[in-house]
């Protein structure tokens, strides 16, 4: 580390609150900023931009690997926050009502995303070594492959990743990257055309599209929008309310769980209850998912939700990047790059097969594995680009849906492997 070695101690230390703040702000700001601008940014996500330049920044001795401000305020405050104001798209009855035949896809492939998780995690045990590590990474990879950023996020949290995450997100980008190009190929390929109906690719390719609407679905989802004080106010007090009563409950359940190894079916079921209604993102996800559900027109006024807590989970890529060793990651991100593939391969047979099964179409299994692996926007921003009109809103809805399922699936997972 340069800085460390010329001045004995990082440039920015780890008790200079303002100065690491500032720099986090900044970094974030940048990388938003550079996402919206520039293609190939685009193309990279701000999230990953913003996790270089903290890694970066920390092997050179700009920044302190470790601080309060970490620890403390982001992984302690700001990610819990970021997560409620998030789930608040979650309309369970509207995504029941509107996804149709994507959503039973999307189910099938959430179910290939655990069994691949499993599969993984015992394929790869004995060469990486680390049983725990490696069972910590396959449970928020779980999270994020039904869910999204969200899940990865809150998993990490719970389950006290630490370092493995800056790994785990490093392979995870590197095989986004090619997957998104296979899946767009899958629509082209005649192999696949043979097998399925597609009826919105031959609209396309007939010129019966109106590309407009999905561009102008997409610009009214991406617009700036209106929002107050009051939005800002009512926001935050939703997500502080959400965390505050999910602690509580939390703490209920949580004496429950088992010190060491359980034995027995009752003390097995025992652990497993303190494990799992003991997290307080199960329960944040839970009490979140009931008021974006029941209580959906109050939150329809409460303008900036997804804003602000896009915000604050970007605070937090930009914190797990700063522990990530550029040695430590080139060593571990090959295998957590092979996990990741198993996962991915397992979720798309689980899609594909299960659109050829039921008859369905084969831009339902594309835009369904995507909304499983890469999140509601990255589903819908494929939907966009290929002129799939009328599968936007069900990209986004079945995409969120995976926001509320992640976290109960990955703390499953982690629980199962033994964490």
């Amino acid at each position: 580390m340069l800085f460390e070695m010329w001045l004995g101690h990082p440039l920015i230390e780890a008790d200079n609150v303002w100065g690491l703040l500032g720099v986090m702000c900044v970094s974030v700001a940048l990388a938003i900023g550079l996402e919206q601008k520039y293609q190939w940014a685009s193309r990279v996500s701000g999230s990953i931009i913003a996790l270089i330049l903290a890694m970066l920044m920390a092997n050179v001795g700009i920044i302190p690997t470790q601080c309060p401000l970490y620890d403390d305020v982001v992984w302690g405050y700001v990610v819990p926050m970021g997560i409620p104001l998030l789930l608040l798209q979650c309309d369970i009855k509207r995504i029941w009502k509107e996804a149709g035949r994507m959503l039973t896809i999307f189910l099938i492939g959430a179910v290939g995303t655990v069994a691949g998780a499993f599969l993984a995690y015992y394929l790869l045990r004995a060469p990486f070594g680390d049983a725990q590590g490696l069972s910590k990474v396959a449970a928020m990879m779980t999270g994020s492959y039904i869910g999204g950023s969200v899940n990865f996020t809150a998993l990490a949290n719970a389950f006290h990743a630490g370092g493995l995450t800056a790994s785990a997100t490093v392979a995870d980008n590197l095989l986004m990257a090619c997957y998104f190009f296979v899946l767009i190929a899958f629509a082209g390929m005649r192999l696949f055309r043979a097998k399925f109906s597609h009826p919105h690719i031959d609209q396309v390719e007939s010129g019966r599209t109106d590309k407009a609407a999905a561009q102008t679905q997409a610009a009214a989802f991406w617009s700036r929008k209106e929002i107050s004080l009051k939005d800002i106010a009512m926001n935050f007090a939703f997500a502080v309310a959400v965390v505050w009563i999910s602690n509580i409950v939390a703490g209920l359940f949580s004496p429950l769980a088992v010190d060491g190894v359980a034995s027995g079916a009752m003390e097995v079921l025992r652990d497993f209850v303190g494990k799992f209604f003991g997290s307080q993102y199960v329960w944040i996800t839970t009490f979140s998912v009931i008021v974006a559900t029941f209580f959906s027109k109050p939150v329809e006024k409460m303008h900036g939700s997804q804003e602000i807590g896009t915000y604050l989970i970007y605070l937090f890529l930009f914190v797990i990047g700063v522990p990530a060793n550029i040695y430590t990651v080139l060593v571990e991100a090959p295998l957590f790059l092979v996990l990741t593939f198993i996962m991915v391969v397992i979720n798309m047979l689980f899609c594909f097969l299960g659109a050829k099964l039921l008859r369905f179409d084969l831009e339902d299994a594309i835009i369904a594995s995507n909304a499983n692996i890469g999140g509601p926007t990255t589903a819908a921003g494929m939907a966009i680009s290929q002129g799939w009109a009328k599968l936007v809103g069900p990209a986004m809805l079945v995409g969120t849906l995976g926001y509320v399922l992640g976290t109960y699936a990955g703390t499953v997972v982690g629980i199962v492997l033994g964490l």
